[in-house]
C-alpha cells in the first residue's frame, strides 16, 4: 500500500477536524526527511493520514450482527492500524529505521479500545503535546473543549440559539426572519440584519444590545425574531466602541446599553429584532494583534482584530512575549454561552505592526484580496513572446491604424484600457470612436488564465502598488493600448451631428495603433494651447466640445453629480514614504473621457440586451429608500436650503441651486453627503431582473464595456458583443443565466472588497505622511453629529475625524442632542452640521493595532478629543 514511508512516525487519525489534520501535516512536512512522500496506491495522496486505508482489501471488515455503522468504522481503523504495523515491519528493516504507528482519536471510547488491542493512541491534544520540538504548534490546535461544560463553570450570559431544524421551520412559517448580519463599525452592541427574500416592510431589522446581538459575527447568516413594536428603537446615534477592559463586567455593558435606550422621536423608530439562531457562520482567518493579559505569565489573551466590526477572540498561547507587537492571523472555534468573548487559536505570524510590507499584507488579506503570484499553469496559457499581430488575427478585424487615436489617463498609468478619435467626415458630421483593449482575444473562456480572472474579478489599486486581475504581459504591454505600437481593440463608432446627436452606431472588432498617450493635464494644455493644431489637438478639442453637451444632456435627464474627497499621494523615491499628500484636482479632459466612457458602456448594453435579452451582463444602480436621505433632508434645512429627493432630477436639480454666496464650499458638503445615501452599483443578468434602471446616471440600460483589463465583467460584455457582431462564437457559459447570476454575485462581491481595500492603504499611507509631521492646523467642517461626538472633514486632506466628548476616567461634560437640527452642545456650545471649525493634526501612535490621527479642536475650544480611524 505504501510506496515508500518518509517519517520517523506513521500518524493514522481518527478525527474529523480538517484543521488538525493540517496541523500535522505542516509539522511532518517540516521535519524534511530524505526519499518521497506516504502515498496511498489507491488515492495517491501525499498525506501522513490516508482517508483510505480501512478500505483497501487487506484491512476490509464486514460490520457484524448488532454493530452500528459508526463502531464498524471505528474497529476498521483499528484493524488498519495493526495492518501498518505488520506490513511497515518489512520497511523497517530495509530503511534501517525505527517506524512507531500511532493512533489519534478524540473518541474517548474508541482511545481505550484501541490501547486494549496493545495499539499506541493519543488524542489530538495529548500528540501535539508531546511534539516537544514545536511548542508552536500547539497554539495552532483548535479549541475542542466541551462547551457544555464550559457553561457550567460560569455565568451564563447569551440566550441558547434554537436548533437548525427548528429554525427552518421557524423561517418557513414566518415566526422567524432569516438575514445576513452587518455589525456596527461605530457602535459594538449595534447591528442591522439585511432581511432576504421579498419582506420590503422589515427589509432592515436592527439589533441592538449584547443578549439580542447573541454571538453573531459581521456576515453571518442568522435567524432573527422581530420584536413587539412597542420594543422598536432607533438607529443609534451614540459612538462606542469595545475596549476590553471590563470583559466579565457584564453589569457595565448593560449600563453602555441604557445610554442607547434614550427617548426618541417616534417616526425614528426602526423595525427591531433579536438574534435566534445561525444559519450560517462566516468565520474565517481574521488579522489583527495580541492584547496581552496583564497577569504574569498568564496563557490566556485576548485578540483585537484589525476590522472593527469582529468581536475580541479569546486565544491561549505560550508565545504572547513573541507575538506582542506583530500583526497576526487567528481562527474562531466557538462561542460558548458563558463566554463574553469568542474563543479561537493562532494560525500565523505575519511580521511587525507598522512595517509597510506586513500591513498591506493585512488590508489584502483583511478584504479578501487574491494577491498570490499568477501560477504557471495559469501563465501557460499567456501568449509566447514574442507576439506579433498575424493575418489570423485580423479576420473579422477592420483596419483603423491610419486613424489619429489617443488615450488620456492619470500619471503613471500602465494598464491603458481606451483610446478615442474624432474627425470631421464628408457630411459636415462628425466621426467619435472609443477603441478599448481586446483582451477576450487572449483570455479564452475555460482555462486556467480565464478562471483565475474571473475569481480575481477585478484590479485593485493601493498607494504604491497595483494587483492585477491579469499577468502583467497583458496588462502593461500586449493588452496596454500604448502610443506607436499596433494593438488589437474593439471599438464603438458613432456618427454625431455638431449637436452631438447620435445618427449611427457601429461595433468592430479593430487593430489601432495609439498616436500619443497623454496624461489629464496633457491633453488639456493641447485643448488651451492657441499654437497647437495637429491632428490629435484637434480630435481633442472636437471630443471635449462634443463632451460638454453630451454631460449637459444627462444633467438635464436627471443624473447626479456627486463629489468625494479623494487624495494623491507623492512618494519618495527610495524609501517609497509618502512625502506630500493633496486632494486630486479634476480637470475638463477627466470629464470628457468620463463621458465618452459612459455613452460607450449605455450603447454596448442596448446592444447586448437586444441581442440576448435572458443573458446580457448588465449594471444597475438601484434608487435608496427614502429614509436614506433624512440626514441630507436635515442637514439642508439647517442652512435654510430645500432638497427634494422624489426622484433623481429633482434632488439633483435641488443640489444645484443649493449655493450660498457665503459659504462657497456648502455644495460640495451636501454632494459628499449625498454620496453617503447611495446605494451600491451591482452587476445582475437581464433574465434574473425586471429592474435595469441605473438611478446615479439616470439612464435606463448600463453596462461596463470600457475597461477589460481591470474588470472582468468587461471581458464577459466582450465576448456577448463579439457573438452579437458575428466576431465570435457562442460559449455554453455565457447562455447560461444562473451561472451569470453567481458570477455577478463574486463580481460585485469583489469591487466591494476592492473598494474598502484601497481606502484602507490610503488611511495607511496618510499615517505614514502624519507621522513625521509634527502638529498640522488646518481648517475642517462638521459633517454628521451623533449623540455624544462630531465627524468632521478635512478638505485638504480628505481626511474624517470623530470628536469624542466623554473621555475615560474623566468628567463627561454637559451634552444635548439635537436630531432634528441635527446639532450638538458642549457646555454651552452649539455644534451644527456644516460648520467651519479648525483643528491642530497629529498621529496618536500610542495604540499600535489601532494608530489614529488625533485633532485638538481649535476653534471652537470645548473640551474633547477627536481620532480620526
Amino acid at each position: 500500500m505504501l510506496q515508500k514511508l518518509s517519517f520517523l512516525q506513521l500518524v493514522l487519525a481518527h478525527v474529523s477536524s480538517e484543521k488538525v489534520i493540517k496541523i500535522l501535516n505542516e509539522h511532518f512536512l517540516l521535519q524534511q526527511h530524505q526519499g518521497s512522500s506516504s502515498a496511498c496506491l489507491e488515492c495517491h495522496q501525499q498525506y501522513f493520514f490516508c482517508p483510505y486505508s480501512f478500505k483497501c482489501l487487506e484491512t476490509y471488515i464486514e460490520q457484524e450482527q448488532g454493530e452500528s455503522s459508526n463502531d464498524r468504522n471505528d474497529r476498521a481503523i483499528r484493524v488498519a492500524v495493526k495492518w501498518y504495523s505488520e506490513h511497515l515491519k518489512k520497511i523497517q528493516k530495509e530503511e534501517n529505521e525505527d517506524i512507531q504507528v500511532i493512533f489519534l482519536t478524540n473518541d474517548r471510547n474508541n482511545k481505550e479500545k484501541a490501547l486494549e488491542e496493545g495499539i499506541t493512541a493519543y488524542t489530538c491534544e495529548e500528540y501535539i503535546k508531546s511534539l516537544i520540538d514545536n511548542p508552536d504548534l500547539v497554539d495552532r490546535l483548535a479549541c475542542v473543549s466541551d462547551e457544555g461544560k464550559e457553561i457550567e463553570s460560569g455565568k451564563i450570559i447569551f440566550p441558547e440559539h434554537v436548533p437548525l431544524s427548528k429554525l427552518q421551520q421557524g423561517i418557513k412559517s414566518g415566526i422567524y426572519l432569516q438575514g445576513t448580519y452587518r455589525a456596527s463599525r461605530d457602535n459594538y452592541l449595534e447591528a442591522t440584519v439585511w432581511v432576504h427574500g421579498d419582506a420590503e416592510e422589515n427589509k432592515e431589522i436592527i439589533i441592538q444590545g449584547l443578549k439580542h446581538l447573541n454571538r453573531a459575527v459581521h456576515e453571518d447568516i442568522v435567524a432573527v425574531e422581530l420584536l413587539a413594536k412597542d420594543e422598536w428603537v432607533a438607529p443609534s446615534s451614540v459612538v462606542l466602541q469595545d475596549d476590553g477592559q471590563n470583559e466579565d463586567d457584564i453589569e457595565m455593558e448593560e449600563k453602555k446599553e441604557n445610554i442607547l435606550k434614550i427617548s426618541v422621536n417616534k417616526n425614528m423608530l426602526r423595525p427591531t429584532g433579536k438574534v435566534v439562531g445561525i444559519i450560517k457562520r462566516n468565520w474565517r482567518p481574521f488579522c489583527g494583534m495580541l492584547s496581552k493579559s496583564q497577569i504574569k505569565e498568564a496563557r490566556r489573551h485576548l485578540f483585537t482584530p484589525a476590522d472593527r466590526r469582529i468581536p475580541r477572540i479569546r486565544i491561549e498561547t505560550r508565545q504572547a512575549d513573541k507575538l506582542e507587537g506583530q500583526r497576526i492571523i487567528v481562527a474562531i472555534d466557538g462561542w460558548p454561552r458563558n463566554s463574553r468573548y469568542p474563543n479561537g487559536h493562532f494560525v500565523k505570524n505575519l511580521g511587525s505592526a507598522g512595517d509597510k510590507e506586513t500591513e498591506t499584507e493585512v488590508l489584502l488579506l483583511e478584504h479578501d484580496v487574491p494577491h498570490q503570484p499568477f501560477s504557471q499553469n495559469v501563465l501557460s496559457f499567456l501568449p509566447k513572446m514574442p507576439w506579433s499581430i498575424t493575418e489570423k488575427d485580423m479576420k473579422y478585424r477592420e483596419d483603423l491604424r491610419h486613424l489619429y487615436v489617443c488615450s488620456v489617463d492619470p500619471p503613471g498609468c500602465t494598464d491603458i484600457d481606451d483610446a478615442l478619435h474624432c474627425r470631421e467626415i464628408g457630411n459636415g458630421n462628425l466621426e467619435v470612436g472609443v477603441h478599448i483593449a481586446d483582451v477576450s482575444h487572449f483570455i479564452r473562456p475555460g482555462n486556467a488564465l480565464d478562471e483565475e480572472s474571473a475569481k480575481r474579478g477585478t484590479t485593485v489599486y493601493l498607494c504604491e502598488k497595483r494587483i492585477d486581475m491579469v499577468p502583467e504581459l497583458l496588462s502593461s504591454n500586449l493588452c496596454s493600448l500604448r502610443s506607436n505600437v499596433d494593438r488589437l481593440a474593439f471599438s464603438c463608432i458613432w456618427e454625431m451631428n455638431q449637436k452631438a446627436e447620435i445618427l449611427n452606431t457601429r461595433f468592430t472588432k479593430s487593430i489601432i495603433n495609439s498616436k500619443a498617450s497623454l496624461t489629464y493635464a496633457e491633453a488639456q494644455m493641447r485643448i488651451d494651447s492657441a499654437t497647437m493644431n495637429d491632428d490629435i489637438t484637434v480630435s481633442l478639442r472636437g471630443l471635449n466640445k462634443l463632451a460638454k453637451i453630451l454631460k449637459k444632456k444627462r444633467i438635464d435627464n436627471g443624473a447626479l453629480t456627486l463629489s468625494s474627497p479623494e487624495v494623491r499621494f507623492h512618494m519618495d523615491s527610495e524609501t517609497h514614504d509618502p512625502i506630500d499628500l493633496q486632494t486630486k484636482e479634476l480637470k475638463e479632459t477627466n470629464s470628457m473621457v468620463e463621458e465618452f466612457m459612459l455613452l460607450a458602456n449605455v450603447s454596448v448594453a442596448q446592444k447586448i440586451y437586444d441581442e440576448f435579452p435572458e443573458f446580457a451582463l448588465l449594471r444597475k444602480h438601484p434608487a435608496p429608500p427614502p429614509s436614506n436621505y433624512d440626514i441630507l433632508v436635515k442637514a439642508a434645512k439647517s442652512k435654510n436650503l430645500e432638497i427634494k429627493t422624489d426622484s433623481a432630477k429633482a434632488l439633483a436639480e435641488s443640489l444645484d441651486k443649493a449655493e450660498s454666496p457665503d459659504f462657497p464650499y456648502l455644495n460640495t458638503l451636501l454632494r459628499i453627503l449625498t454620496t453617503r445615501c447611495m446605494m451600491q452599483a451591482v452587476y445582475f443578468c437581464s433574465g434574473m431582473d425586471s429592474d435595469f434602471h441605473h438611478y446615479g446616471l439616470a439612464s435606463p440600460i448600463y453596462t461596463h464595456f470600457t475597461s477589460p483589463i481591470r474588470r472582468y465583467a468587461d471581458i464577459i460584455v466582450h465576448r456577448l458583443l463579439a457573438v452579437a457582431i458575428g466576431a465570435d462564437s457562442t460559449y455554453p457559459e455565457l447562455t447560461d443565466k444562473h451561472k451569470l447570476a453567481d458570477l455577478s454575485k463574486n463580481l460585485n462581491y469583489r469591487h466591494k472588497m476592492a473598494q474598502y481595500a484601497q481606502r484602507a492603504s490610503v488611511a495607511f499611507h496618510t499615517q505614514l505622511f502624519f507621522k513625521t509631521k509634527g502638529v498640522v492646523n488646518e481648517d475642517a467642517y462638521i459633517l454628521f453629529v451623533r449623540r455624544n461626538a462630531v465627524v468632521v472633514l478635512i478638505p485638504k486632506y480628505g481626511l474624517e475625524g470623530t470628536v469624542f466628548f466623554e473621555e475615560k476616567d474623566k468628567p463627561t461634560p454637559k451634552l444635548d442632542y439635537n436630531s432634528e437640527v441635527p446639532s450638538l452642545t458642549v457646555e454651552g456650545t452649539t455644534l451644527c452640521v456644516f460648520d467651519k471649525v479648525k483643528v491642530n493634526i497629529t498621529l496618536d501612535a500610542s495604540n499600535i493595532q489601532h494608530q489614529k490621527i488625533r485633532m485638538e479642536l481649535v476653534e471652537p475650544k470645548v473640551r474633547h478629543m477627536i481620532c480620526v480611524f
